[in-house]
């Protein structure tokens, strides 16, 4: 889609986290209500029309627009978080990143075989997080499962999108 605006709107941070990493910044599409109204309306175009009753947020900054999403679409909201900040039973998955390992995890009773899922995050890069986000909604059975981002990095090499073939994945900019 590349929204001129968006694009205009989003800050590239070199070398952070460490040394040859182009972060790019999606804080500065947040702070920026015309930018959410545009994600938004962009996203809720895409699905509205999908049957979604969950939308899964992916830590931390996922769950921005898995929330406003959800409102719109009149869904429920599962939170895919970091280790140790679920208060019940979780599943987890660990994955590789561009810059270390890491671990995602659900609470067991999350989603159901009934429900319609949407995983949201803010950035596909390597597909480590998605991917194993992608696994822990798949432990459920859902009757389907949707991928969106706001951001897909494609400039670097990276190619995350490939671990999703014959899954329904977009993006609301490709960089």
């Amino acid at each position: 889609m590349n929204n001129e605006i968006l694009i205009k709107n989003l800050r590239c941070i070199p070398d952070f986290p460490k040394q040859g990493i182009n972060f790019r910044d999606v804080t500065t599409l947040y702070k920026n209500a015309e930018c959410i109204k545009i994600m938004l309306d962009e996203m809720y175009e895409l699905y509205k029309d999908k049957g979604i009753t969950k939308i899964v947020g992916v830590e931390s900054r996922g769950f921005i627009m898995a929330a406003a999403l959800a409102g719109r679409l009149g869904c429920g909201v599962v939170l895919a978080r970091k280790p140790g900040k679920l208060p019940s039973a979780v599943i987890k998955e660990s994955y590789a990143k561009e810059y270390g390992i890491d671990t995602i995890e659900m609470q067991v009773d999350s989603i159901t075989k009934d429900d319609v899922v949407l995983i949201h995050d803010d950035l596909l890069a390597t597909g480590g997080t998605a991917k194993a986000t992608y696994k822990l909604v798949q432990y459920f059975k859902p009757k389907k499962i949707y991928m969106n981002f706001i951001i897909e990095i494609t400039d670097e090499g990276l190619h995350g999108r490939d671990l999703f073939e014959g899954i329904e994945l977009t993006t609301l900019m490709t960089i």
